[in-house]
């Protein structure tokens, strides 16, 4: 569009339908007017991208400031994958490889996004050339001045090595020189970027069972990458905890239908239908990480627990009582 400026694009992803992406895409006119246009794509794994007729349903929402969205932000099934502002400082920090040219050759087939993501990637293309150009000078200056850090551009970034870290948590000093670590010669080599982007949401299914620093190891990429990857995914939160919580009530439900299955049919039945129901549960999670266990098995999993406690509870009583009656019996016959 001629005579306009791209002031914000917001890239949303569907967490029911991870096909579907929507975007909304702020541009300031030559009048000074601000113009709003909200989009929405087909991204298929198999076909081709198309645009769809949409209705602006994001902007449409009073609680949606377009201004202050940021990647992470979720309006009901739609996730903030990416956030551009031209205003703000830094304009954006990462773009996600689902948006990269370079690495999505599809994008080609959607030209009103591919628009405007080319005008975000020759902004950070200049960036870098002026902070380079910028500190060349400086140093031309001040020769006693120590030489500027290089401002690495984000869009050719390994993702092993991000150069927005945001959980400095994981690592207990960032500026620990790991050059001067004796095993630092036998460290791991970590997974190339071309790994990473092809790390698929079928394949971190198979590690939801153990914790994600675990899963990190063994898929060979860094916690911070695994955690952005869930992000692309949609997946707010490593489901590891409530696979474990299921696979531990399926494992008790079996057990009483085990228990009942010669004293009571019936209720061995309703067990194995219990049992059937949490599978079929766990295996609905395991597709949709970001879905919540159920009431009702949240409530069963809290009967669970106090059965437990009540049987504990009565294994310490008559335990109190017996060597309560055997001290007595012992006075008596003294």
């Amino acid at each position: 569009m001629k005579n306009t400026l791209l002031t914000t694009l917001l890239v949303f992803k569907n967490t029911i339908r991870e096909e579907l992406i929507r975007s909304v895409h702020v541009y300031q006119i030559k009048d000074g007017k601000v113009r709003e246009v909200e989009r929405e794509f087909v991204f298929s794994e198999s076909g081709s991208y198309g645009e769809m007729r949409s209705t602006p349903i994001l902007r449409l929402q009073k609680k949606l400031c377009v201004a202050e969205v940021s990647e992470g932000y979720q309006n009901g099934v739609w996730l903030c994958i990416f956030s551009f502002h031209r205003n703000h400082k830094p304009q954006f920090s990462s773009i996600p490889n689902l948006l990269l040219l370079s690495r999505n050759l599809k994008l080609r087939t959607i030209p009103t996004l591919l628009r405007d993501l080319r005008v975000i990637y020759k902004l950070e293309k200049d960036k870098d050339v002026l902070s380079d150009s910028t500190g060349e000078e400086r140093q031309g200056n001040n020769k006693d001045s120590q030489p500027l850090r290089k401002v690495v551009p984000v869009l050719t970034q390994d993702l092993n090595f991000l150069p927005y870290e945001d959980d400095m948590s994981e690592s207990p000093d960032n500026k620990l020189d790991v050059q001067a670590l004796p095993d630092s010669a036998e460290k791991k080599k970590r997974a190339s970027s071309d790994r990473v982007a092809k790390i698929t949401l079928s394949e971190l299914v198979k590690y939801f069972d153990i914790p994600i620093v675990e899963a990190s190891r063994r898929l060979n990429v860094g916690l911070t990458v695994l955690k952005r990857k869930c992000r692309e995914f949609g997946i707010p939160r490593w489901p590891h905890r409530k696979i474990k919580s299921l696979d531990s009530l399926i494992h008790e439900i079996q057990e009483e239908a085990n228990n009942q299955e010669s004293d009571d049919k019936a209720a061995a039945l309703a067990a194995i239908e219990k049992r059937r129901m949490l599978e079929s549960e766990k295996e609905n999670i395991e597709r949709k990480p970001f879905m919540d266990i159920q009431s009702e098995t949240k409530k069963l999993r809290q009967d669970i627990f106090k059965r437990r406690h009540r049987a504990r509870a009565q294994v310490k009583n008559n335990s109190t009582v017996s060597s309560s009656s055997s001290s007595n019996k012992t006075t008596i016959e003294t």
